[in-house]
């Protein structure tokens, strides 16, 4: 039995062998494809980990853009407003109007008769308080007015007093001149508040992104840094609160400072350089429109429009070649001028060379992203917004009273709107008004439509993703060491992650363009 039994495996050892060899290979392709499909399980993971840390970073990154620009949009709103005093150009219609009813009409009849010049209503179609106010002010007026009257003392006038009021009249400016003055101030302070905001966005969303991205290249080069030999043996402390202002763009902290200290030149200088610009524009637009005219609400947007053109360019080769880095960026022999007015150095302060470097570099990046046109179409669209939001909004609905559009009644409100005139004067109290409202820190509504526009989230991506490959952040000889082993697969998942944003900025930016133009 033995002796068959061993010769039955004499004579299939061959097939043993076969079955075995294949039993073994199977075995060995199982795992094999095991370790694949486990490894590859784990780099899915890997990937979609790096892409939700990614896409978190960006959206904090575009949050924090709005609330800097809310926090330092006042400090331009100011110099404006200071830079066009239109409320002084109102008082002094107020005190002539007074004056000349004080002339005409006995004191007592002036508080009853008076009615103000602008009558200021709020958003809701009410009367405010301003009215009674202004009333008020008409009586102290002519009372004041009465009281410099020449006085007559036995039979004879008072010469000096005389003398004086006449000079005063002769410098005085006439009650036409003063109404253009507003005119042009009350639409002037307006649309260059409209421009400031909007650039004020985008060099901030610029500033934050570069850093952003040079913050999320330093946390992987950290991670990706072999730990030092003897780091088992030690407990290091870390600071990973939200006030550890060192680690909130990697470690070069007093470079990024003095980056964003740059924001300085548009919020002091850039914006009063605009005004002049802008007012230029609407002297030639509007500087003939008589303020006590009718006109419609389509001719107002016409208007406008040919301001727009003559600021922003009136073809699209004009558009494409404007240039808006001189309102935006310091000169180059004024940065350090801009440094030493923001704080960031003293006039005895010495910049060092790495800090320099670094910092000359964020600078030349970002000069080339403005004068980009990706930046101007994308600047276009912003204003498309704002100067809708203030002629089509408020104004229609403030001056001419046109009811809010809405889905069901869109045809309604325009056939009611159709033909609808105002006066000149009644928009000019409007615009007046909304230039406080457009440079307000908060509950911005200019700057909540100037977010909603889609190709602006598209721009941040594309600032956030360019040059990724080629940055090299300040990260001292051990992060400059580690940074040659940057885990590629997070870098692969971010550009990944902005290509189809970079596609829907560039169809975005065709869209704007042939806006532009059609307009």
């Amino acid at each position: 039995m033995m002796q068959s039994t061993r010769n039955w495996l004499r004579r299939n050892r061959t097939n043993f062998a076969i079955g075995a060899g294949v039993l073994g290979t199977a075995y060995l392709a199982g795992q094999y494809a095991l370790g694949k499909f486990s490894e590859a399980r784990q780099r899915m993971s890997e990937e979609r980990i790096a892409k939700e840390n990614l896409r978190r970073r960006f959206e904090q990154n575009q949050e924090d853009c709005t609330f800097t620009v809310l926090a330092i949009l006042p400090t331009a709103t100011e110099k404006i407003l200071d830079a066009i005093p239109v409320e002084q150009v109102l008082e002094e219609l107020q005190r002539q109007k007074a004056e000349r009813l004080a002339r005409s009409v006995g004191p007592s009849e002036i508080a009853s008769s008076a009615p103000p010049s602008v009558v200021d209503t709020t958003e809701d179609g009410t009367r405010s308080e301003s009215v009674q106010t202004s009333a008020e002010s008409y009586v102290h007026a002519s009372q004041a007015a009465l009281e410099r009257e020449p006085r007559t003392v036995a039979g004879e006038t008072s010469t000096e007093a005389t003398g004086d009021r006449d000079k005063a009249r002769a410098s005085r400016k006439s009650k036409a001149q003063l109404w253009n003055e507003m005119k042009i101030g009350s639409i002037t302070r307006a649309f260059t508040l409209l421009y400031t905001i909007s650039l004020l966005t985008l060099l901030t969303r610029i500033q934050l992104n570069l850093l952003g991205r040079r913050n999320y290249l330093a946390s992987v080069v950290s991670l990706a840094s072999p730990p030092p030999a003897d780091s088992a043996s030690r407990i290091k402390l870390e600071n990973n609160d939200d006030d550890n202002l060192e680690q909130a763009y990697g470690n070069d902290f007093e470079t990024n400072r003095r980056y964003l200290s740059l924001s300085w030149w548009l919020l002091h200088r850039g914006c009063i350089d605009l005004i002049e610009r802008v007012r230029g524009a609407v002297e030639d637009v509007f500087g003939l429109l008589n303020p006590r005219e009718e006109i419609t609400i389509e001719k107002l947007s016409e208007l406008t429009l040919q301001v727009r053109k003559r600021v922003e360019g009136a073809t699209e080769e004009e558009r494409r070649t404007r240039k808006w880095l001189t309102y935006l960026l310091p000169p180059t022999d004024q940065e350090d001028f801009v440094l030493a007015e923001s704080g960031m150095t003293s006039s005895s302060q010495s910049t060092s060379p790495t800090t320099t470097t670094s910092l000359r570099r964020l600078i030349d990046e970002t000069s080339d992203i403005i004068d980009s046109p990706a930046f101007t179409s994308v600047l276009t669209r912003l204003l498309d917004a704002s100067f809708s939001h203030l002629i089509d909004v408020k104004i229609s609905q403030l001056s001419y009273k046109i009811p809010p559009i809405s889905a069901d009644s869109a045809r309604v409100t325009e056939i009611v709107g159709e033909g609808v005139k105002a006066k000149v004067a009644n928009s000019l109290a409007v615009f007046s008004r909304q230039a406080h409202n457009i440079g307000t820190g908060a509950n911005n509504d200019y700057l909540e439509k100037i977010e909603g526009v889609g190709e602006l989230e598209a721009f941040a991506a594309v600032v956030y993703s360019s040059n990724f490959e080629f940055e090299s952040p300040a990260l001292g000889a051990e992060g400059a060491t580690g940074a040659t082993a940057v885990d590629t697969k997070e870098l692969t998942a971010l550009k990944d992650e902005v290509k189809e944003e970079i596609e829907k900025a560039e169809e975005s930016f065709e869209s704007a363009w042939d806006k532009a133009v059609a307009k």
